[in-house]
């Protein structure tokens, strides 16, 4: 086959033939000079982990307890927040406006449950709506998606108008839901340009639904994604979105 080659196809070939043959060896070469890693200089930090699934563990930061709202303040105006407490929980009050923590936070872990009222009302977003922004930007959506149509992402555990969950893993109406978060958060140049675009992985009731997913920018519902440059760290807010949606036991481990 070879002597059929024109002499500059045969070249061609030729050195192709070689350099896979270099590359060949100079990788066993390389795969036999390769040591183990050395082990880490730190030994990692020994925490208590919560008496049983859901508890914050010894270095959570425990934003919400289910006692009171001293922890949080109103979006509108940096006031007392404005939502009722009782019974362990604390429950959106329509048209008071959302609220946000008060320390601020960047890379974390965020354990969060809510609940939809057990009265159905609505569908689609107008049936059982809030969500939870990490910074203040991003948003994974709380809605009551249980046999209840939508768009897709925009569905509960989506990442608002950016990506839908890979699974509808919702609970009843009334019935209290879990997300499980660790959020990397986007980071800028001196002149705003995003240099590291912001990830979330989501776990809702202990099933997969956001597998380290890049969100492309803030997740507003009618305008295209983009990134606006803002501090490295921000405020955990809660939606009012003018249903009667509860939340508690909320706890955030920075990383």
């Amino acid at each position: 086959m070879l002597a059929k080659l024109h002499k500059p196809a045969l070249f061609i070939l030729l050195t192709i033939l070689v350099a896979f043959g270099i590359t060949a060896i100079s990788q066993v070469v390389n795969i036999q000079d390769l040591k183990p890693f050395e082990p880490p200089k730190n030994e990692p930090v020994i925490i208590t982990p919560g008496a049983k699934v859901g508890d914050p563990p010894s270095d959570a930061i425990v934003l919400f307890d289910g006692k009171d709202l001293s922890g949080w303040k109103s979006q509108r105006d940096g006031s007392e927040a404005k939502w009722a407490v009782k019974d362990g929980y604390m429950e959106v009050v329509p048209r008071t406006g959302g609220i946000q923590t008060k320390q601020e936070f960047g890379d974390c872990q965020l354990h969060i449950e809510w609940a939809a009222p057990s009265v159905v009302k609505g569908e689609g977003q107008g049936r059982g709506n809030s969500g939870i922004f990490l910074m203040g930007h991003y948003e994974i959506q709380v809605l009551d998606s249980f046999q209840n149509k939508t768009y897709f992402h925009g569905q509960a555990g989506s990442i608002y108008k950016q990506h839908a969950p890979l699974v509808n893993a919702s609970r009843k109406p009334g019935e209290w839901q879990t997300y499980d978060i660790i959020f990397q958060s986007p980071q800028f140049d001196e002149q705003g340009k995003v240099t590291r675009y912001a990830r979330m992985t989501a776990f809702h009731n202990g099933v997969l639904v956001q597998n380290n997913s890049q969100i492309y920018g803030e997740t507003w519902h009618d305008k295209p994604a983009l990134y606006m440059a803002h501090p490295n760290k921000g405020p955990l807010a809660l939606q009012d979105h003018g249903d009667l949606v509860r939340f508690r036991n909320i706890w955030v481990r920075p990383l």
